[in-house]
């Protein structure tokens, strides 16, 4: 069949998709530690020198075969590039507009700042070890949070022995703060 009685398109509705939405709330610095800069770095390396490549090969391949509107091997590759390339284009916002905090470099302060690993107890006296971290970078199963959350912003700027009130969805609740570290935990990385 002739292309000219083929309906292609090179768009759909996976082309009009926004990128992954921000996260950061306007006029806010997308601060980094440096494992969680170097993590992102990777990925978006390894997108562009690897799978994105590859995928390029595959679609290339395709498109040789022919009739490309039941082609999958074609049509999949289109739609992988097409979110390898909106991805790209969030890592590279991401990363060009990240400000990177060394936490080892903050060591003797007496207060919570961002990259500080903190162990607070709540009304519950459980004890509770967090590290304030990038937004991400926040993985809560690691105790990392990001910086802007609710317990984060109401553990800033506190001392050792300072109650703090968070707000959460069943109403407020008071923290203590008991320990203030700057080295990031093993597991960070």
């Amino acid at each position: 069949m002739s292309k000219a009685f083929t309906k292609e398109t090179e768009t759909d509705e996976a082309d009009e998709l926004p990128d992954e939405p921000e996260p950061l709330p306007p006029g806010t610095k997308n601060y980094m530690t440096p494992v969680g800069f170097k993590r992102l770095w990777d990925e978006r390396d390894q997108l562009v020198r690897k799978e994105r490549p590859k995928i390029v090969e595959i679609v290339s391949w395709a498109a040789g075969n022919g009739d490309r509107s039941e082609n999958g091997d074609y049509l999949y590759g289109k739609k992988r590039l097409r979110e390898i390339d909106r991805r790209l284009r969030f890592l590279t916002k991401r990363l060009e507009a990240a400000e990177v905090v060394d936490p080892k470099r903050q060591q003797g302060l007496k207060q919570v700042f961002f990259g500080a690993t903190v162990t607070y107890a709540n009304e519950r006296d459980e004890e509770l070890t967090v590290t304030l971290v990038g937004v991400d970078e926040a993985d809560m199963e690691r105790g990392q949070i990001s910086w802007i959350s609710p317990v984060a912003r109401a553990l800033m700027k506190a001392k050792v022995g300072d109650m703090v009130e968070v707000k959460t969805p069943l109403g407020p609740e008071s923290i203590e703060v008991l320990e203030i570290d700057y080295r990031l935990p093993p597991d960070a990385g």
